[in-house]
């Protein structure tokens, strides 16, 4: 099959590479092209404008920054829209709006269109085990299937057009609560002068278990603010959410607190860094 992928970013580079070794024939396009240079040597075609990328292919994903980048390279003048062949399945695996994912589905009325946002972070995408929420037709659902599978393990599909965008807001959310309860827990570990790797050996097992806990705080132990998943976008994805919640007139008060404490952090040029920096706001406010 002959995919097109537009952003070769944290996540989108391991993605396209489970494609590519499952035999299809993948052709990359990023915005800044230095970005994909490294996926020549391995045999992906790298392109040049996201016309010569989606041209005649088959499937087209895109897995870009932010909601903005999506409409742009969907509706602008060289988008997807006015390039892709009729009839070709078009994925967004960004975490976007889910208004921005009904305009698309809605507008594009030659082709099959499905919003797929993923959870797992890098190490999901580079094992190959994310978890991907899907919105959009069953039909293109069952079709796509099995391009999911290549890139995770728990493949998901919830209803018509938007509603992937809607269950990645709702993991958004908990993600924020559990983000926040890890950073807690290591702060006071430290404060109460505990050996951090055993309390983590204590609790991760019990009631307290999370994903977080598992995975992201060894990161944090370890002083690896690295991103798997940038402050930067988890701070677009919880405006998503209040966007969304707003139009109900309801703040959900601990996203917003949590909001403000990375938009704090962004503020004072952490925005490049992983989600699990959120350990240096307690400890700047120790400072303080």
């Amino acid at each position: 099959m002959k995919i097109a992928w537009i952003g070769t970013g944290v996540m989108g580079k391991a993605m396209l590479q489970h494609l590519f070794a499952a035999g299809h024939e993948v052709y990359a396009y990023n915005r800044t092209l230095e970005k994909a240079a490294d996926l020549k040597a391995k045999g992906i075609s790298v392109c040049s404008t996201i016309e010569t990328c989606v041209a005649q292919k088959d499937v087209v994903f895109t897995m870009v920054g932010y909601p903005e980048d999506v409409e742009e390279i969907y509706f602008g003048k060289d988008g997807i829209l006015t390039h892709a062949k009729p009839g070709a399945l078009l994925i967004d695996m960004t975490t976007s709006s889910p208004k921005l994912a009904i305009k698309i589905a809605a507008s594009a009325k030659d082709f099959q269109v499905l919003d797929a946002p993923v959870s797992g972070g890098d190490s999901g995408a580079r094992n190959a085990a994310l978890s991907i929420m899907v919105g959009g037709e069953k039909e293109a659902f069952l079709a796509a299937k099995p391009l999911f599978e290549t890139m995770g393990t728990n493949i998901c599909y919830m209803g018509p057009s938007g509603s992937g965008q809607h269950t990645k807001a709702a993991n958004q959310i908990a993600v924020a609560g559990a983000t926040a309860a890890m950073s807690e827990a290591l702060y006071y570990t430290e404060q109460a002068g505990l050996n951090p790797e055993q309390v983590l050996a204590a609790i991760t097992k019990g009631a307290a278990g999370s994903w977080q806990l598992t995975n992201m705080a060894p990161r944090v132990l370890k002083e690896d603010f690295a991103p798997g998943f940038y402050i930067k976008h988890f701070i677009k994805d919880m405006h998503i959410v209040q966007d969304v919640m707003n139009e109900h007139h309801i703040h959900l008060e601990m996203l917003d607190t949590v909001c403000s404490m990375y938009e704090d952090m962004m503020v004072n040029g952490m925005g490049n860094e992983g989600t699990q920096s959120l350990i240096k706001y307690y400890q700047k406010a120790k400072e303080k």
